[in-house]
């Protein structure tokens, strides 16, 4: 198991930083965005996970949230200052992330599904 200190988070601040510079920066198509550029409202599905390389268990930790492929996501609300944390529903579930996390989900928008919910409880 993993101990977590002070130092591994000022760390890990410090590389999400350039990690956010990295993540999300490649697009497939005019419709595919990082999940931190989409609009609030906006629907997706997700495409898949690209995270640094200096971060790669990302990718495992947003899988283990529901962050896998296929899986509708839509931007709920911003952050007042500087629009960081992201407000995310995913699935049936609602997560806040980082604009530095949320730029490693790659999300292919669907902009007729614009202000509708992820997915609706049965």
């Amino acid at each position: 198991m993993t101990t977590i200190n002070d130092t591994t988070i000022i760390a890990a601040m410090s590389t999400n930083l350039s990690a956010a510079s990295t993540c999300g920066r490649v697009s497939l198509s005019t419709n595919t965005k990082s999940l931190a550029e989409i609009a609030v409202g906006e629907y997706g599905t997700v495409s898949h996970l690209q995270a640094p390389d200096e971060m790669q268990e990302w990718a495992t930790q947003l899988e283990d949230l529901g962050f896998i492929v296929g899986e509708p996501v839509t931007l709920m609300a911003r952050g007042a200052f500087g629009g960081d944390p992201l407000v995310i529903r995913i699935g049936l579930s609602t997560f806040a992330l980082r604009k530095a996390e949320a730029a490693c989900v790659i999300v292919q928008v669907d902009s007729s599904m614009h202000d509708r919910p992820a997915r609706v409880a049965a």
